[in-house]
């Protein structure tokens, strides 16, 4: 996520502390989509998906969210809507 952070958010400065939440958000995130089981944790697919929790959980906290359950819940809708396309197996 910290990575994410330097390039996603590269016109903002988060202080530690919300660095820590950040990080906790992308990571509760991340966990239910590998405990899902879903298509979006699989290897040929996991960069996209967690750069778009990732620029989803860096774009609310831009607009002031802090709260790290209201991240991670945001982060996951934003992922279950997005148009991304499976690679053919």
């Amino acid at each position: 996520m910290r990575t994410f952070i330097k390039k996603l958010g590269k016109d903002t400065v988060f202080d530690p502390e919300d660095v820590t939440i950040l990080v906790g958000a992308f990571d509760t995130a991340w966990k239910s989509v590998q405990a899902s089981g879903s298509e979006y944790s699989a290897e040929r697919f996991a960069t996209q998906a967690r750069e778009i929790l990732a620029k989803h959980i860096i774009d609310a906290a831009e607009h002031g969210e802090r709260d790290q359950r209201q991240l991670a819940a945001g982060a996951l809708l934003k992922l279950s809507h997005s148009n991304l396309k499976f690679p053919s197996k």
